[in-house]
């Protein structure tokens, strides 16, 4: 009976995301709706939408999973996530909004060609194919966390698992594209924010009060009370600090929140966006770490046992909660999962159908064939991401943060100094997307470094080197593009 209570909430929250792809599947009639919603996205839409695709799995099974291993040290990624969320908000939301309708851009790539009037495509076909590339590792660890939460809290199959899950999300985002995809994430970010908020409360009341938590923790290993730990040399600890503080520099680089910026009804909306943002990634990053934490102690005294560290939030809420609210909580890694992959199809799939399929083969392709041949793309990707997601024995936040690390180095200098640097020309926006995306390939899987430090920050500092010393050697950006970038800067009529 306990069982079953827990699997009919689960169900019933996953077939209220497919009935929201299929109300949205009426809503969507141009590839502009598919793409951006039309460019109709509300502040609360916007914010949910934005931090839960942002989030995926890990902060549910990948970042508790670290917190239990290394304790408050973990604080060090939720400092750098909490800051660069702030500074992606304030720096990139409005002026991306204003400059891609400015151009008419409806992708990321699309913006790229336009800003820099690249009549070669080059520019657009290789950010195309470093999105579809670190997006596949993405999706995939989107559907190893749904494997291990089916495999863990029900005994399913790791493979039956996976394809559950993905059959639910590309259900939903082949019918209804941007719209599904962002209302879903409304609803999933509240569950997801409710569940972190409820759950590290909940153990420390079971566990007889924060205070009993902690001398548990301090009796059993002092170590996770720290921040970087004991016998820790003076090297290890500065490059501990600086890679988990480098993840905030990602933000900038994310196709899946930086198309969020670009669908707000308007910009003026991007400030209310940004205060709902800012509370819900705070409370949850910190809930997720404190979950974590209290879990440890919880393990600590034998009530709970955990192989992976990764479970730890599917093994306390099946030790604290009846089958009926369980069930809940369970859904709620689901949909940290789901809001992250289902915008790592579209994002994909739209690169398909506009970057590729329109611009190099289609130019007259009618809206309707666009939208079919997005959702085709969805398919193709899923198929793929199934693929690697079986090949795939690292845990979930090493294929996070690697896919992070990509795509944050490959675009987060593009994207910002394409917005603030008048100066910055093809050249050195070709130079930036080779040499960051070089880095950090060079750096994880032929040096060997990552274990020293973050792939993320050396690639995107030698990024913004890149960009800036080839810009400044090669020909200034033709009058045009000077004035473009100068109405971008300025409100848009009616804002």
């Amino acid at each position: 009976m306990a069982l079953n209570g827990s699997i009919i909430t689960f169900s019933l929250y996953l077939v209220a995301m497919l009935v929201i792809g299929i109300i949205t599947y009426r809503m969507t009639r141009t590839f502009s709706d598919y793409v951006l919603g039309g460019r109709r996205l509300g502040s609360w839409v916007t914010a949910m939408s934005a931090q839960a695709s942002d989030m995926s799995g890990w902060l549910l099974l990948g970042l508790p999973g670290f917190a239990f291993g290394v304790g408050m040290g973990s604080l060090w990624i939720a400092i750098g996530l909490a800051t660069g969320t702030l500074l992606n908000w304030i720096y990139t939301s409005k002026r991306l909004r204003r400059y891609t309708q400015v151009l008419d851009a409806l992708t990321l790539p699309d913006y790229f060609e336009f800003r820099f009037r690249d009549k070669t495509r080059f520019l657009r076909v290789l950010s195309a194919l470093m999105i579809f590339l670190f997006f596949l590792f993405y999706t995939a660890s989107g559907l190893v966390g749904a494997g291990k939460l089916f495999e863990a809290a029900y005994g399913a199959d790791f493979t039956v698992a996976v394809f559950i899950g993905a059959v639910v999300i590309v259900g939903y985002t082949f019918l209804g594209g941007f719209l599904a995809v962002s209302w879903t994430d409304l609803f999933q970010g509240l569950l997801m924010f409710f569940a972190l908020l409820i759950m590290p409360v909940a153990v420390i009341v079971y566990m007889g009060g924060f205070g009993e938590t902690v001398d548990t923790i301090a009796a059993s290993s002092p170590m996770h009370l720290g921040l970087v730990g004991e016998n820790v040399g003076t090297l290890a600890i500065f490059s501990f600090i600086a890679g988990n503080l480098a993840w905030g520099l990602g933000y900038f680089g994310q196709p899946h929140i930086l198309v969020r910026f670009m669908a707000i009804k308007s910009p003026q909306m991007l400030a209310k966006s940004t205060m709902l943002a800012m509370i819900w990634v705070v409370l949850t990053l910190y809930g997720a770490i404190l979950t974590g934490f209290v879990g440890f102690a919880a393990a600590d005294k034998g009530l709970v046992s955990v192989a992976d560290p990764e479970h730890i939030f599917i093994a306390l809420s099946n030790l604290l909660f009846n089958p009926w609210v369980a069930g809940f909580m369970l859904a709620a890694i689901m949909a940290a999962i789901m809001s992250t992959v289902d915008s790592f199809l579209l994002v994909t799939s739209t690169a398909l159908a506009e970057d590729f399929y329109k611009r190099l083969f289609r130019k007259n392709a009618s809206e309707k064939e666009l939208i079919w041949v997005g959702r085709i793309g969805v398919l193709l990707v899923a198929v793929i991401a199934i693929y690697l997601s079986f090949a795939q024995e690292q845990n979930v936040l090493e294929l996070v943060s690697y896919a992070w690390a990509g795509l944050g180095a490959t675009f987060g200098p593009l994207v910002l100094l394409s917005l603030y640097w008048k100066r910055m020309n093809v050249y050195g926006a070709y130079a930036g997307i080779i040499t960051g995306a070089a880095t950090v390939i060079l750096w994880k899987n032929v040096l060997g470094l990552s274990d020293f430090l973050y792939e993320l920050l050396p690639a995107f500092v030698l990024g913004v080197i890149a960009i800036v010393v080839v810009s400044l050697l090669t020909p200034p950006p033709p009058k045009e593009v000077l004035e473009e970038f100068d109405r971008s800067t300025r409100p848009l009529e009616g804002e």
